[in-house]
């Protein structure tokens, strides 16, 4: 496979393994029939499907990469961390992704607690339902519940309503660091890559210190192209990636066909002028 800019690559999606509502399976399916020609499932602090989604692409006749994305605590923001073409084997990695993992539950309790005070009670038992890994339980998956018992009409309310911060649902969690995530991921000889930026709620002067810090630690590439960017954010990190001498990934982030508005490899090619991450990984894909 020749790597370049016009590749169809889709390297960040969700399976039921963390919060999406499709086996790895069922996306490799999705996206092929979608066009995609390199894949990876990035399950949240989880390696769990690598596997499954490995072989599903190769019957699918799709090249595919190892992929995780890591919850990090940065300037009081939760950031997220994609990792690409990691050793799925590498026991520090396995291991950092265990610890950031435990606390979701006792962080579940908290939350159906402070739902339970304004009316909406067995929201943790509600939620459990739609767990495939209860070691990774959610606000998406109490935003399902919350719909399915008509709280809300889709997802999206339930968050404005009951589970950002101020509201009653919210429950801060403190992640993994910065540098641990990008060190797990670097030392199992993967890429780190900074998922959708333009989500985090950052001043310029914070968004340049992620980006600073981010690189000091061995991080290599950041999401240009994704599911929740406009298309002048795809310019704004398209120069921000230059600007920091980063490679650039594509990923439309899907979690579900109810609930994503980005379809598996419906996004627009990344620029011409970035050099593709998958160009770091060529010896690692499979």
């Amino acid at each position: 496979m020749t790597p370049q800019n016009i590749l169809n690559a889709d390297l960040h999606c969700h399976s039921v393994v963390s919060d999406g509502t499709l086996t790895p399976e069922a996306l490799a399916e999705r996206a092929h029939a979608n066009g995609v020609e390199l894949w990876a499932l990035t399950d949240h602090d989880e390696i769990g499907g690598q596997q499954r989604a490995a072989a599903a692409a190769k019957a699918q006749g799709m090249h595919y990469l190892t992929g995780t994305e890591i919850s990090v605590t940065f300037a009081g923001e939760t950031v997220h961390i994609v990792g690409l073409g990691f050793d799925a084997d590498n026991a520090e990695l396995r291991q950092g992704l265990h610890s950031t993992r435990n606390g979701r539950r006792e962080r579940a309790q908290e939350m159906s607690d402070g739902l339970a005070k304004v009316g909406i009670y067995g929201a943790y038992e509600g939620a459990l339902k739609f767990v495939g890994n209860p070691e990774l339980i959610s606000r998406t998956h109490f935003a399902r519940f919350l719909v399915e018992t008509g709280v809300c009409k889709e997802t999206a309310d339930v968050f404005r309503k009951y589970l950002t911060e101020g509201k009653p649902g919210f429950v801060p969690h403190r992640w993994a660091t910065l540098q641990n995530a990008v060190g797990w991921i670097t030392r199992a000889h993967g890429v780190a890559v900074i998922a959708h930026p333009a989500r985090y709620k950052f001043t310029p002067n914070e968004e340049y210190a992620l980006f600073t810090e981010f690189k000091a630690h061995g991080g290599q590439a950041v999401e240009v192209v994704t599911g929740s960017h406009s298309a002048l954010e795809y310019v704004k990190y398209a120069e921000t990636a230059m600007e920091f001498g980063l490679a650039a990934s594509r990923g439309s982030d899907f979690h579900s066909p109810d609930e994503s508005h980005t379809d598996l490899g419906t996004l627009p090619f990344l620029p011409g002028t970035l050099k593709p991450v998958w160009e770091l990984l060529a010896d690692r894909i499979q």
